[in-house]
């Protein structure tokens, strides 16, 4: 022990009381920031006296320049003689700023400059210690260090009930049942503990328990926040957190996901999900929004979230100056909004299911149909027709003759915002106005242009995979023009004909054609502007269209394609295409070729390489086989597989883009354009950065937080872990660990926790067992008087907290114990019942709240819909947070409403209800009853004290519901169940009363 103390002797503070050294971090720093720092620290246009106080140089001086303090002279030290100068011109503070300095403060820096006045940086930012250790008890050794310093016994370990109680909430936020409790307590192994926590840290609740935690920081809600308020889809990230914890994902590859899920190689679906956290902030839809105000906004509030969640300082005190108490300065906040500058998103969004990029994500259900299509189709397509060498050449040769007409120039004038993506691929997003006409400059090909064609290809992110950008995925295109480029006169060329491999058959009241055809889109409007080629039947499929020109135009020729959009039926316009031209026509007329195999088609087919050739034959043989006898049958299942997706739930997704320009904004001032220009960065005060490229990006920044060149994140992460265990964390301040934080109580078990953490390869699963298994988190609550009074906060351990459980884990606990509870995981978030009206003033649109029917109102409070304007109250009540932005520590109130909704939320009556009902099915008599409500709401049995209490309530109630048989009813009709009228139901009224005092008990809720 006296070895690991050693080890670790660098990181302990010394306690003043007992050695009488004052630490500056611990004992002047705090008095400094809280006094002097906004005057005389990082800010440098608030400073006064060009002085500094939070830097070495300022305290101390250097070289040839002396400081305000002279090491061990408080007489000569001009910090100390000001703030002790009776003179108020000379005073420092000024007494103006009513920030006084206490006696006890005066004479602590006096000692501090007495004692040599050592100076630190600040502790939060400085290496972590390594832990000098894999001692499984370093924990209890450096709590006890401290104990004995401070004169504190340590308590004794609490009784087996209450140590499973604790633990089974801690770990899954569920209760334990009483045959677990029994189990626990007639185990004696002496591994009985251990085999609890394994149990209990392999259960899937495991996951759900910390996704609570984890939602809070990163601001998950299911509806976007700003003006109305309205809904969106992203339960799937959700899933992805609770899944990851379960699954004991390295918190380093957690954080990556999170931060750059897009931009991992290998990321996959698991990648693009875990991105949504970036889209988790708050978006507005309302009319008046001024798009770049908004779009400031929304990056402004990415570098507050991951500065509080991985980092734990206030950096987003520097967006409009530096920062006044730490060390950031607002070009560290420019450069931090500098790495988000690439994400794909718009000030203002459309609302409904405008609200960025998603993509699809199949429940399990679905996906299990998908795979039942997809090997349906992969069987259909290993039916293979009798090679015809002839077929095969005669595809090849009408695919060669068309190119790539690779767009010099791509316009939208309704507003819609378009990239050319390989291939000469054409993606629209952004805005989707009501009508478009899509300008596009090409280059007549070698040979010259005889005809063009428009493949329309599907693409993740349009509506049904478009390849238009309607709801059902749909387009019209109503005209094409083609002139000469650069020529505003130029004449339109003339086509000739124009064929389809599919048209519109359906939706043709006053179609003048009789088909949605692309002969309508040449004809100069002469029938109509509102028709033109439409494939509404085949929407999430690929076809062309081919117009063939009236005389041919010579090679090298730049033409401008107007692409015309027109339909009256608002935003059907194009989403994903590409334009090829051919110098002659070209028979037959073919559908487009899957991405790989048309970049292969564009190649000069000389320097194809044999496996590409096999690739393309490949790809034309199937090509040729799905004409034939399997091809409608393929279509159909395709089709098929086209609806499960279009039904699947959608969830929010990064989607990178060209970075926009950041500038330092003046005040935060949004319209101030002449700022610097910064890069991505991170602050400077953290020291060095290594970027992958030339440019770093958010992988790059995921990476630094997790980096060892980071103290924060480590520190941070196991600070908030051990809270979750002890009801407060070693430092108090969760979500500042700047100046202004908290010194923690024990600077060498964080760095400790931390340095474990990293080391383990950031698994938080380990830091747990290692927290769970110590003695401190198995000491009782319950402590002497002497203890009590000596450290009434619990600040140095020497017993364990004793505190209400979260808001979604009330609820929880009454479903469990009345056996309502419906463990199902995942899926879109439900709503269980909420008083009628409660969101009578949501606007935009109006909505009502629709309580659930059937199972889903009995799941878990984690999946209950979060709306951030309107939380469900009985959340609200119990201190759950609106998540608008980081939340790193709840507040724990304890308020006559919380009572109210025990008492009255429909679900917790009904919970009151089954209870009652099961106690009434389980045991014949009175006594036995209330013992076995006892035992399941609190896995004890009652003293007889408080059975007598119970005993009197059960006759009191008796007797009221005797003479109120309509009241009995109308209590246990209370979500839906069907009494039996009579004497049954006025006793299940009565043991419904019994059972609501039980579940409103403090000790219920309580999770020690």
């Amino acid at each position: 022990m006296l070895s690991f103390l050693l080890a670790l002797a660098p990181a302990v503070a010394p306690n003043p009381a007992e050695a009488g050294r004052i630490q500056f971090n611990r004992d002047i720093r705090p008095i400094l920031s809280d006094k002097c720092f906004f005057c005389h620290g990082p800010d440098k246009a608030q400073r006064k006296a060009d002085l500094r106080l939070d830097t070495r140089e300022g305290l101390l001086g250097r070289s040839g320049e002396p400081g305000t303090v002279v090491s061990e002279k408080p007489a000569e030290s001009e910090l100390f003689q000001r703030i002790i100068s009776t003179d108020a011109s000379k005073r420092m503070p000024p007494p103006k700023a009513g920030k006084d300095l206490t006696e006890s403060e005066k004479a602590t820096i006096r000692k501090w400059i007495e004692q040599g006045a050592h100076y630190e940086g600040h502790w939060s930012f400085q290496p972590v210690a390594k832990s000098g250790s894999n001692d499984a008890g370093a924990i209890d050794t450096l709590i006890g260090a401290e104990l004995v310093r401070r004169g504190l016994a340590p308590v004794s370990e609490a009784d087996r009930r209450t140590l499973l109680r604790r633990l089974s909430f801690d770990l899954t936020g569920l209760p334990p049942t009483p045959q677990e409790v029994d189990a626990f307590i007639n185990d004696k192994d002496p591994g009985a503990y251990a085999r609890q926590v394994e149990r209990l840290l392999a259960s899937p609740r495991h996951g759900e328990r910390l996704a609570m935690w984890w939602l809070d920081l990163v601001r998950y809600a299911d509806s976007v926040g700003y003006h109305g308020d309205q809904p969106v889809s992203v339960h799937p990230f959700r899933q992805y957190v609770v899944e990851s914890f379960n699954a004991n994902v390295p918190f380093d590859r957690f954080t990556r996901e999170q931060l750059a899920g897009d931009l991992i190689a290998d990321g996959g679906d698991r990648g693009k999900i875990a991105s949504g956290y970036n889209r988790l902030g708050m978006m507005s839809a309302e009319g008046g929004v001024q798009p770049k105000e908004y779009l400031a906004k929304y990056i402004a509030e990415r570098v507050r979230n991951v500065s509080g969640v991985w980092m734990g300082v206030t950096l987003g005190c520097a967006e409009c100056h530096d920062h006044k108490y730490d060390p950031f300065t607002a070009k560290d906040f420019y450069r931090m909004q500098a790495f988000f500058a690439d994400i794909n998103e718009k000030g203002l969004y459309g609302g409904g299911k405008d609200w960025g990029p998603s993509i699809a994500v199949p429940m399990a259900s679905q996906r299990e149909e998908l795979a039942k299509v997809d090997a349906e189709i992969a069987k259909l397509r290993a039916v293979s027709t009798k090679a015809d060498p002839m077929m095969e050449s005669a595809q090849l040769a009408a695919r060669e003759a068309w190119r790539i007409l690779e767009p010099r120039k791509v316009a939208s004038t309704g507003g819609a915002k378009l990239v050319v993506r390989g291939n000469g691929q054409v993606v629209a997003s952004g805005k989707n106005p009501a009508t478009d006409t899509h300008e596009i400059e090409i280059v007549a090909p070698p040979g010259g242009l005889a005809a063009i064609r428009l493949e329309v290809i599907p693409a993740d992110g349009l509506p049904a995979r478009g390849p238009g950008r309607a709801a059902n995925g749909n387009f019209v295109l109503t005209e094409i023009v083609a002139r000469k480029a650069g020529d505003p006169k130029a004449e339109p060329l003339s086509f000739s004909s124009a064929r389809a491999t599919f048209e519109q058959k359906g939706a043709l009241v006053g179609n003048p054609w009789g088909l949605w055809t692309a002969r309508a889109a040449i004809d100069k409007d002469a029938k109509g502007r509102n028709w033109g080629w439409a494939v509404m039947e085949e929407a999430g499929q690929a076809n062309a269209a081919e117009f063939t020109l009236a005389s041919s135009v010579p090679e090298g020729t730049a033409l401008r394609i107007s692409l015309e959009q027109n339909h009256p039926n608002a935003g059907h316009t194009l989403g994903s295409y590409r334009l090829m031209g051919s110098s002659k026509p070209a028979d037959p007329l073919l559908r487009p070729l899957a991405d790989d195999a048309t970049a292969i088609l564009a190649k000069v087919p000389a320097s194809r390489t044999a496996e590409e050739k096999a690739k393309l034959l490949a790809a034309i043989r199937r090509d040729i086989n799905e004409g034939a006898g399997t091809g409608a049958e393929l279509k159909k299942l395709e089709k098929r597989g086209a609806e499960i997706l279009a039904g699947a739930p959608t969830t929010l997704v990064t989607e990178r883009v060209m970075p926009r320009t950041v500038r330092i904004l003046h005040r935060g001032n949004w319209m101030d354009d002449k700022g610097e220009i910064v890069t991505p960065g991170i602050p400077e005060v953290l020291g060095g950065f290594k970027a992958r490229g030339a440019t770093p990006d958010r992988l790059d920044l995921a990476n630094w937080l997790v980096s060892s060149e980071n103290p924060l994140t480590a520190r941070v992460t196991a600070n908030r872990i051990w809270k979750m265990f002890f009801g407060a964390g070693l430092s108090r301040s969760l979500d500042d660990l700047g100046s202004q934080g908290d010194w923690p109580s024990h600077p060498a078990l964080l760095d400790h926790l931390a340095s474990r953490l990293v080391e383990s390869g950031w698994d938080l699963r380990a830091l747990i067992r290692g927290i769970v298994m110590s003695d401190a988190y198995r000491r009782s609550s319950v402590a002497p008087r002497p203890v009590r009074e000596s450290d009434p906060y619990n600040r140095y351990l020497a017993r364990q907290s004793r505190y209400r459980v979260d808001a979604e884990m009330v609820r929880d606990n009454a479903l469990a114990v009345s056996g309502l509870l419906v463990e199902q995981m995942g899926g879109p978030s439900v709503f269980p019942f909420q008083p009628p009206g409660y969101w009578a003033y949501l606007n935009f649109p109006t909505r009502e709240w629709r309580n659930d029917d059937g199972s889903s109102r009995y799941r878990r409070g984690l999946y209950v819909h979060w709306q951030r304007q309107y939380l469900h109250p009985s959340l609200a009540a119990f201190d759950a947070p609106s998540r608008e932005e980081c939340t790193a520590e709840r507040s724990r109130s304890n308020t006559p409403l919380q009572s109210l909704v025990l008492l009255n939320d429909p679900i917790h009556v009904e919970a009151a209800r089954e209870l009652a009902r099961h106690a009434l099915e389980a045991k014949p008599n009175d006594a036995a009853r209330l013992a076995w409500i006892f035992r399941q709401a609190l896995q004890r049995v009652p003293s007889p004290d408080e059975a007598k209490v119970l005993a009197a309530l059960i006759d009191n109630q008796r007797k009221h519901f005797k003479g109120l048989p309509a009241d009995a009813a109308a209590l246990v009709s209370v979500g839906g169940f069907k009494p039996v009228p009579g004497a049954e139901t006025i006793e299940l009224a009565a043991w419904t009363g019994v059972a609501r005092a039980m579940l409103n008990l403090h000790e219920t809720i309580t999770r020690d």
